[in-house]
């Protein structure tokens, strides 16, 4: 009897001993905790294990209890959820709110948005924008010196990544995968084009490659020929039609005559400003699908799936020409087969064309006087 009692009063005491620990640990981690670390942001590199990142927080002043927040931590929380990145902590906050900041990795990053159809030119002039910071460093250089677009477009012209898929191509125009990315601030410029080209990689399937052989292409050229789709059909059910009008024309020999190939070479030229002028009609380059026939000699823009599918998978049509639909004006095309009936529906757009300049010429002088 005596051991019985003995043995309750001993549970009886470690269970007094759990619910103060408990009590302790709950009001320790749940209490606001001031600090003067409130307007800074503290980085927490990565693979910084839970007990490293607690300590740091815990030297910093913004976590009050370190013991109690890893006894939560090994009891009740899940310490793999931590993640690393800059962040800024309010004050007064509790260590179980801080906690929740970490699992959120509500780091302090930079988005980065590459739209569908945008060059390398385009995605160039935006990481500088976004991420303009230093040059690669080499032997005896600067670290001091700000990368701009033009050291940007350098960087793409190293083909390394992309040479399991299209081993023949002269940059990594095409192989960016247009879509938002979150950076941190203090990302390089080659990581970031990594990145685009990883996430390209990710959602280039090997059986394209295979049904771009059974098609007597490239990948390369499907990438090219998508590029062209792309940059033309803004609207998704549009793309096999176009694409039946590129591969249309390619078996007839016929100039492809897009006018977006002759805005890349004026991109390329550095004069691009916004207009076609006759000159970038007349261009001599291989780029220049009015001028030559067949596709250009690489992509034109970044490219989507859809793109890269109607590439693969033209609709089967007899259509030669296109033109923007300005009855629906919603981005879609009519498409022809005859030359005249084309031309009827030319003259209906360049009339639309003329009536849309006439409006904004009015409205800049009004807005003017």
């Amino acid at each position: 009897m005596k051991f019985v009692k003995i043995l309750f009063a001993s549970l009886l005491l470690i269970l007094i001993a759990i619910c103060g620990i408990s009590y302790w640990v709950y009001n320790a981690v749940s209490t606001p905790h001031d600090h003067a670390k409130g307007s800074e942001y503290i980085k927490i590199e990565k693979g910084s294990t839970p007990r490293e990142i607690i300590a740091k927080l815990t030297t910093e002043g913004v976590i009050s209890s370190e013991m109690a927040t890893l006894v939560y931590l090994r009891t009740i929380g899940d310490g793999t959820k931590l993640q690393a990145g800059e962040y800024q902590f309010p004050s007064p906050i509790s260590p179980l709110q801080v906690l929740k900041v970490l699992e959120k990795g509500e780091d302090r990053t930079i988005k980065l948005t590459i739209p569908e159809g945008f060059t390398r030119f385009d995605i160039a002039k935006r990481i500088a924008e976004k991420f303009g910071r230093t040059p690669p460093a080499t032997a005896g250089g600067t670290d001091s010196l700000p990368m701009d677009d033009k050291a940007v477009l350098a960087l793409m012209n190293d083909t390394t990544l992309i040479r399991d898929i299209s081993p023949t191509a002269k940059d990594l125009e095409g192989y960016m995968y247009p879509t938002t990315y979150s950076f941190a601030r203090d990302a390089k410029s080659q990581e970031i084009i990594k990145r685009m080209v990883d996430e390209f990689k990710k959602f280039w399937k090997p059986e394209w490659s295979d049904a771009a052989k059974a098609m007597g292409r490239t990948p390369q050229e499907i990438v090219t020929i998508a590029s062209l789709i792309q940059t033309e059909a803004g609207v998704e059910t549009d793309r096999p039609l176009v694409s039946s009008v590129i591969y249309n024309r390619l078996k007839r020999g016929t100039p492809l005559g897009i006018d977006q190939t002759n805005i890349y070479i004026a991109k390329m030229q550095g004069r691009w400003d916004g207009t076609i002028n006759k000159s970038d009609l007349d261009v001599d380059s291989p780029y220049n699908t009015r001028k030559f026939p067949g596709i250009p000699p690489g992509p034109i823009s970044s490219v989507t799936e859809s793109s890269i599918k109607a590439a693969l998978n033209p609709a089967q049509t007899d259509y030669l020409f296109y033109v923007r639909n300005v009855d629906a004006n919603d981005g879609t095309h009519w498409f022809y087969s005859s030359a005249a009936e084309f031309e009827k529906g030319k003259a209906k757009y360049q009339a639309w064309l003329e009536r849309e300049r006439q409006e904004k010429r009015a409205e800049a002088t009004g807005n003017n006087n």
